[in-house]
């Protein structure tokens, strides 16, 4: 299967040093070497699963999330390479790796950009040591923005990721954070404001009232900053949550905002196909009714969303198994899915498409909401709608 994008092909290292406080990710310390030895083992044997499947012929952008995948070290440059012998990447691929301060030495960085790596994604968070304390990271300022230099002097393209509305965080330290990560040279930058989501250490803080409930409007008075300052910087917002120099925006991102096809490998990884592609694969691997049924309207899908499941013991000891859930959109969902993601987006989405979709009426409450607003023949969010970013999508996709 190809399209004119192809496949972004995405693969979950599950491991880290230690959790962080607000992490609700599919990851945990490794059991010593021998078990990320056996992670790297079994997610290349799911990608010959992929190949064999037919899915993995044109590759666009390779993505390492995690968890942290520079913790496994020379085991990532196997497991590159050994995709590289297993599925055909483009020539002018982006591949990813996503790392934290704690795990970038210099000779890594030389490595990577060695074996053809082209972007660093560098989980910062902030620049403030009490920040950085509170959200349980495992750095300090000095190491981030060593490392960021680092990355800056070896040639390689990098983002860095910054969260902001952590309780205790002043406008002043946030402020110092961008114009710090600013500084690095940075091509590309994330601001997340912080989500307390359920069973995380953070959300214990909260519930028993050590830590302080986030601020939804600090949180938008720093995310109002952020794009300030680093569009002063010439790196301008161009979708909800990420900013970036002309060029240097993340074509993996951007593939699951615009509907390009997506493989997920790894523990608790997510998957995107065409419908026809899916039901080939299933068809022939005997995965219906096992472990789970077709759901309800899935013989008019034109598209498949699925995951693996997150037990990582599970993962290593099958990696080719069934998914572990999987949602069957109809054209109409689909549709309007993409128009939700669509305005995700600072380009937003063309008044042809809203208008195909049925959906003009929804676009036009939301404008009369102050939410969105119509630019030449596109609709895109105002600087409210931006903020109230949930609000928007939940809408559209409710078709109210």
């Amino acid at each position: 299967m190809s399209s004119s994008s192809g496949t972004a092909l995405y693969v979950h290292v599950p491991f880290c040093v230690a959790k962080c406080a607000y992490c609700d990710f599919a990851s945990r310390t490794p059991r010593g070497e021998g078990e990320m030895a056996t992670y790297v083992d079994a997610a290349l044997a799911e990608i010959g699963a992929w190949r064999e499947r037919g899915l993995l012929s044109d590759v666009s952008t390779l993505y390492f999330g995690g968890g942290t995948p520079t913790l496994l070290g020379g085991e990532l440059l196997r497991l590159l390479a050994g995709i590289r012998e297993r599925v055909t990447l483009r020539a002018d691929a982006e591949t990813t790796v996503e790392t934290n301060p704690e795990t970038t030495p210099p000779d890594l960085i030389a490595r990577l950009v060695e074996v053809g790596v082209t972007r660093v994604s560098l989980g910062m968070q902030s620049f403030d040591d009490g920040v950085l304390a509170t959200l349980g990271r495992r750095h300090d300022a000095a190491t981030a923005e060593r490392v960021a230099l680092a990355l800056a002097a070896s040639g390689m393209r990098f983002a860095l990721d910054l969260i902001c509305g952590v309780p205790g965080q002043s406008i002043a330290s946030w402020r110092e954070s961008l114009e710090r990560a600013i500084a690095t040279g940075a091509g590309h930058v994330s601001v997340y404001p912080l989500s307390v989501e359920e069973g995380t250490p953070l959300w214990r803080s909260v519930a028993v009232g050590r830590v302080s409930e986030p601020d939804p409007d600090v949180a938008a008075d720093m995310m109002l900053l952020a794009e300030e300052l680093l569009s002063a910087a010439g790196i301008f917002r161009y979708e909800t949550a990420n900013y970036a120099r002309p060029g240097e925006e993340s074509r993996h991102n951007t593939a699951y905002w615009t509907g390009v096809p997506y493989i997920g490998v790894g523990p608790g990884a997510h998957s995107m196909l065409p419908a026809a592609a899916f039901d080939r694969v299933a068809l022939a691997e005997g995965w219906y009714g096992e472990p789970w049924d077709l759901a309800p309207g899935a013989a008019d899908a034109v598209r498949v969303r699925f995951s693996v499941g997150s037990d990582i013991a599970s993962y290593l000891h099958r990696p080719t198994c069934p998914p572990a859930a999987a949602s069957f959109l109809t054209a109409e969902e689909v549709t309007t899915e993409d128009i939700m993601l669509g305005l995700r987006m600072v380009a937003g989405v063309a008044l042809a498409g809203v208008e195909d979709a049925g959906l003009t009426g929804v676009l036009e409450s939301l404008t009369r909401d102050g939410l969105l607003e119509q630019a030449g023949e596109r609709w895109r969010t105002t600087q409210r709608g931006w903020l109230l970013g949930n609000e928007v999508f939940g809408r559209v996709l409710d078709g109210a």
